[in-house]
This record gives C-alpha cells, sequence and structure tokens, in this order.
C-alpha cells in the first residue's frame, strides 16, 4: 500500500494530499472535502510513509499495519475510532500482537483505525491491488534477469581465460623492447653490472 503524498498536519483534523509544491509552502488537499490551502514549514507535517508503530521488536511501518488491516477486512473499513480504548487496543493487538503498549499511546491507536478508515473513503487504498500486481511483474523480470545473467557466466570466464594467455606473449615481447630503447636499458643492466662487480 503506497501512502507516499500522503500528510497529516498537527492541529488540523483528517489527512492531506501534496498537490504542489511552492518556494516557501506546499500545496495540500484535504482528503474529505477536497479544499485546498497552503502548508507552510511552520506547520507540524508528517507523512505517513514515514510513520512507524513502536513494536518489542523492529518498528512496524504503517503501510504494513493498513495492509493487515485490509486483509483482515477484505476491504472494506475497519472498527471506528470512537470505539473504547480496550477495544482498539485488542484490535491492534490482533493485528500487531508485539506493539509496545507503553510508547503506543490510546491516541496514537485511535489515529491508526480513524486514518484508515479516512483513506478509505477517499478511495486511496485501492491502490494496493494494482501495487501488488506490479511487485509480481517486477519480481518476474528479476528472475528473467537473474537467468540472463547466470547463462553470460561461462562466456566471462572464456574471456578471462584468453586474457590470461596472453599475459605471457606480452612479457616475452617486453624484453627485447627494453633492449632497444636506452632509458629501459640502463635499468636492467644495474642489477648485471653489480653481479660483476
Amino acid at each position: 500500500m503506497v501512502l507516499s503524498g500522503i500528510i497529516s498536519i498537527s492541529g488540523r483534523p483528517g489527512l492531506f494530499k501534496v498537490v504542489a509544491q511552492g518556494k516557501n509552502n506546499i500545496i495540500v488537499e484535504s482528503l474529505e472535502d477536497k479544499k485546498r490551502f497552503p502548508a507552510y514549514s511552520t506547520d507540524r507535517i508528517s507523512a505517513l510513509e514515514d510513520i512507524s508503530i513502536y513494536t518489542y521488536g523492529e518498528d512496524q511501518a504503517l503501510h504494513e499495519i493498513f495492509d493487515a488491516i485490509f486483509k483482515k477486512e477484505d476491504g472494506k473499513v475497519c472498527i471506528s475510532h470512537k470505539e473504547s480504548e480496550n477495544s482498539l487496543a485488542e484490535y491492534l493487538e490482533s493485528i500487531l500482537p508485539d506493539y509496545d503498549k507503553e510508547r503506543v499511546y490510546p491516541s496514537d491507536v485511535k489515529k491508526i483505525f480513524m486514518w484508515y478508515n479516512l483513506l478509505h473513503k477517499a478511495g486511496e487504498l485501492k491502490l494496493e491491488e494494482k501495487e501488488e500486481k506490479k511487485a509480481v511483474k517486477k519480481s518476474a523480470k528479476k528472475d528473467e534477469t537473474t537467468e540472463e545473467t547466470v547463462s553470460e557466466k561461462p562466456k566471462k570466464e572464456t574471456k578471462v581465460k584468453a586474457a590470461t594467455t596472453v599475459k605471457p606473449k606480452a612479457t616475452v615481447k617486453a624484453k627485447p623492447t627494453a633492449k632497444s630503447t636506452g632509458g629501459k636499458k640502463a635499468v636492467t643492466p644495474k642489477g648485471g653490472t653489480s653481479r660483476g662487480k
């Protein structure tokens, strides 16, 4: 599930989509009423794709939690954020059993389900199926390229072998050329003259 371009602005209810970017601000559109307005750097903006939930192990990305909710609810809306704190905590625990109950506050749990239902209502969660198909196509292309590279390996090995057979010939040819040039000749006789002395 892709959440790029979806943001939360502190002090403003709901979620917003980034529509355009100016010099000192960004233009955002509300997912609920589709109204547009500028948001400035002084606003506390959080991108949903960067948000993760604390667990006792590795943090869980918000989009992965939304994927789990989407699968559990068969693409339908989930529990309302207006339910009791215990009900919301139990629901989250059924999806993410090892979430850190001390660091994830009840207000955070409410936001998870409120945001999910807002995205669902706005039609932003339907992209998940398309993204899965794209991922399958990409993985199939990767498999094809890996097969091609494996088949090319023997060709590369034969090229390396050919290069190693050329090297001795090159060294043999280098000796007579060293004798013909005066600068290189001065290098080899030094050892010979020292032995003679």
